[in-house]
């Protein structure tokens, strides 16, 4: 298969009528999926109503069947064909964060959507990206549009267009090449089932945000408890991971480089993950830089792109700093620890 590439200038107005767009909703309308780029990271996009689409999305990732997909939509009305209600807090949280980084658990309507996107659960997760390439995309194609992050399962999610072609060139129909994506870690998903929210994945939206808007806000046990079953059935899988192990180590940097050391020693080509505050502090093979530590949104928007970098390099092992575990350094955290498998050396 050949994959074809769409450049879209995402400051271009009328969006939706530009014909890389059109010719891009063609593709989804003929049940034919196609990357594209959200404010979070690239996902890869298929018609939520069609078993075909959704198919082709879960064999060209190698994404386990019992994964459910994030529905994405245009317009809030679009919720009235497939959701059986919008819960009081909910619609508080739609009209606080959406278009924007927050996908929303609601009860379904049964028959409407794929029940292999939904993976025969009762519920759906829906959200509207922010990204005006993704929006006109959805608007032109008129669908609801299943959309997982465009890479290989387990890998390191994509935040440009050469990072989707690198996992699914030859296996997808086409990607459209938006630029950079901004926020680097997905959505925050929460479950608005409940009277109490539940956040079942950390993301771009915070604990604290969402608690400012709809009062208190649970956290599935599953993200602090390794021995908890998680809500949400991808939860349970590894992502992220780069080619080479990854450790997260807390302690000083002192006690980091004395890890770097011994695997030098041991003849191992060794990669370390920090931060522009921390980087002259760490003499290794590769030393990589993600973001800045004060600003732990730079280091968000750069996590991934990062691990994939360490690829390029082709380290046999990376240490990696850890982050307050707070505000969006949870999600960074998150991140971390499904890509290192929960490999944690404390000093």
């Amino acid at each position: 298969m050949n994959t074809k590439v769409w450049k879209v200038d995402k400051y271009v107005d009328n969006l939706e009528n530009n014909p890389q767009v059109v010719d891009a909703a063609n593709f989804l309308r003929d049940n034919e999926v196609v990357a594209l780029p959200t404010e979070t990271v690239y996902g890869l996009g298929g018609n939520a109503k069609s078993d075909a689409a959704v198919e082709k999305i879960f064999a060209a990732k190698g994404r386990p069947s019992d994964n459910p997909l994030i529905i994405h939509i245009a317009d809030k009305n679009q919720l009235k064909a497939f959701v059986a209600e919008v819960p009081e807090k909910a619609e508080r949280l739609i009209e606080a964060f959406w278009p924007g980084p927050l996908t929303i658990i609601f009860k379904r309507i049964e028959g409407v959507l794929s029940e292999t996107a939904t993976a025969g659960l009762a519920t759906v997760a829906v959200r509207m990206p922010d990204h005006p390439v993704a929006l006109a995309l959805l608007k032109s194609c008129g669908l609801p549009i299943a959309a997982p992050s465009a890479n290989s399962s387990g890998k390191p999610s994509p935040t440009t267009a050469d990072h989707v072609l690198d996992d699914l060139n030859g296996k997808i129909a086409g990607v459209i090449d938006g630029g950079a994506t901004g926020i680097g870690v997905e959505s925050t998903v929460v479950d608005c089932t409940e009277a109490i929210p539940v956040i079942l994945r950390p993301g771009g939206v915070t604990k604290e945000q969402l608690e400012s808007v709809v009062g208190e806000v649970h956290v599935d046990a599953a993200l602090t408890d390794e021995a908890a079953r998680p809500k949400a059935p991808g939860m349970k899988y590894r992502h992220y991971a780069p080619n080479a192990p990854l450790f997260m180590v807390s302690g000083t940097a002192k006690f980091l480089q004395g890890l770097v050391e011994e695997k030098r020693q041991e003849g191992l080509r060794v990669g370390v993950l920090t931060t522009e505050e921390n980087a002259r502090l760490f003499e290794a093979d590769v030393v990589l830089t993600c973001g800045k530590r004060a600003e732990l949104e730079t280091v968000a928007a750069a996590l991934y792109d990062t691990l994939r970098r360490f690829n390029l390099e082709k380290v046999d092992v990376i240490y990696s700093e850890v982050f307050p575990n707070t505000g969006v350094g949870h999600a960074i955290m998150n991140r971390l620890q499904k890509a290192a498998g929960n490999k944690l050396i404390i000093e």
